[in-house]
């Protein structure tokens, strides 16, 4: 069942009143007949003259509106100067309404156009049908503008006005929920490293569980990629590195690593580099994202640990391929603990603490529960000492100075930081990076 209908009238010119006032009388009375039972929400998205007021550019669509009683709460006008901020807007109203079924309802010669806004602004969350802007006059029911056989493409060049016209707009909007914050250690020297872990302040995100600093996107969650990009470019102009020169590990929870300059797996959750310039990332939303730095042969490294990644080893991974490669002593690695859950918070079942119980009894509380709490922070510094790395060389929430702690407990602040222990399957990332400053 259709849950939203976007009526498409942007580019039909305001000199055409009357012809625009009753296509939209038409359509508007035909969804209300055919939403008996269930009366959608109804955006009518119409361009909005440069320098002049919404409600002027309203006004004409005024007389087409009046007597809907079914939509009456549900329909809205979005009026903007871009196709990009209209449908950008919304897409916040749906969001806030949780709604991912629509229906756009537009000329034809727009809906090739419409498709390219939609791929880039609405991930697979979101369905999408489309259909013409006109109405059968012997039927209730709207006339299918699907065309029959391929769907034709966009030239190029056009679709890369489209991703200007996004990438303006979104780097137009403020950041929300205060500035961009990044935590940074003192055990990391800075002549020689540019480095730090995010927080979720500083993005454009606007969901409640991705506000507003996300930094990753899936088809399974409803920021696109192009916000997480613009979060990004955001982060790095805050931070001083290229984000056109930015490597985010390929999630896999096991312990395969990336180095720079090779062949590049399908998944891995350590990189590695001795490249000036290049900026490495390991993403975190409660597992560990882990940094690491060699000042005297000049490499490092980021890693992603989850529970399951802690226990295959991956942080150790990590430093022997900064070993192999490199020539790296690894008495000279340093290795910083970013935020992640704690062992306030986290708990695993029965079966897979004992495993951590193995590492170190301490590693668990409660360990006779059928869901005990398990410290993978404390198990990721008892395999790195095993591994050779100095204690001393380690940052995590150990640390004496809580002043310099930077390892906090990313369920426990969810002002700071996103948790998928808390949020639950619509969370956001935050990341640690790392590069070797030119």
């Amino acid at each position: 069942m259709v849950e939203a209908v976007l009526i498409d009238v942007f580019s039909l010119p305001a000199n055409l009143q009357n012809n625009i006032q009753g296509l939209l009388h038409n359509t508007l009375e035909t969804i209300e007949k055919c939403s008996s039972i269930h009366a959608p929400c109804v955006y009518v998205m119409c361009g909005q003259r440069e320098g002049s007021e919404r409600k002027d550019e309203q006004e004409f669509l005024l007389p087409a509106l009046r007597g809907f009683q079914k939509l009456k709460r549900r329909l809205e006008v979005v009026c903007a100067l871009t196709t990009a901020a209209a449908l950008y807007t919304i897409k916040q109203r749906l969001d806030e309404k949780d709604l991912s079924i629509i229906k756009v309802i537009l000329p034809t010669s727009r809906k090739d156009l419409m498709k390219v806004y939609i791929d880039h602004l609405f991930t697979a969350v979101y369905q999408f049908e489309f259909e013409d802007l006109q109405v059968v006059s012997d039927s209730e029911n709207l006339q299918i503008s699907e065309p029959q056989g391929e769907r034709q493409t966009l030239p190029s060049q056009d679709v890369g006005l489209i991703r200007t016209e996004i990438q303006m707009y979104l780097e137009s909007l403020p950041s929300l929920k205060g500035e961009l914050a990044i935590l940074r250690s003192p055990l990391i020297p800075g002549d020689i490293f540019l480095h730090g872990f995010t927080t979720r302040t500083g993005g454009i995100s606007y969901i409640p569980t991705l506000s507003s600093c996300n930094l990753f996107s899936s088809s399974k969650r409803r920021d696109p990629q192009v916000v997480v990009t613009e979060n990004l470019r955001r982060l790095a102009n805050a931070a001083g590195f290229n984000p056109q020169a930015f490597h985010r590990v390929k999630i896999d929870h096991a312990n395969g690593v990336c180095i720079m300059g090779k062949t590049e797996p399908a998944s891995y959750d350590g990189i590695v580099t001795n490249q000036k310039g290049v900026t490495l990332a390991a993403p975190g939303a409660d597992c560990i994202p882990v940094l690491f730095a060699d000042p005297v042969r000049k490499a490092c490294g980021a890693a992603h640990s989850g529970w399951k990644g802690t226990l295959l080893g991956v942080s150790m991974a990590t430093v022997n391929a900064m070993v192999s490669e490199y020539g790296c002593n690894v008495k000279d690695i340093l290795v910083v603990l970013g935020p992640s859950v704690g062992p306030c918070c986290y708990k695993l079942p029965h079966e897979s603490a004992e495993e951590f119980h193995r590492i170190d009894p301490k590693c668990v509380r409660l360990f006779d529960s059928a869901s005990p709490y398990v410290d993978i922070r404390r198990a990721t510094r008892i395999l790195l000492e095993r591994g050779g790395i100095l204690p001393e060389n380690i940052q995590d929430d150990s640390i004496t100075d809580q002043h310099q702690n930077i390892t906090f407990c990313t369920a426990c602040h969810p002002d700071k930081f996103y948790s998928h222990f808390r949020d639950g399957a619509n969370f956001g990332t935050q990341i640690g990076f790392i590069s070797i400053k030119d």
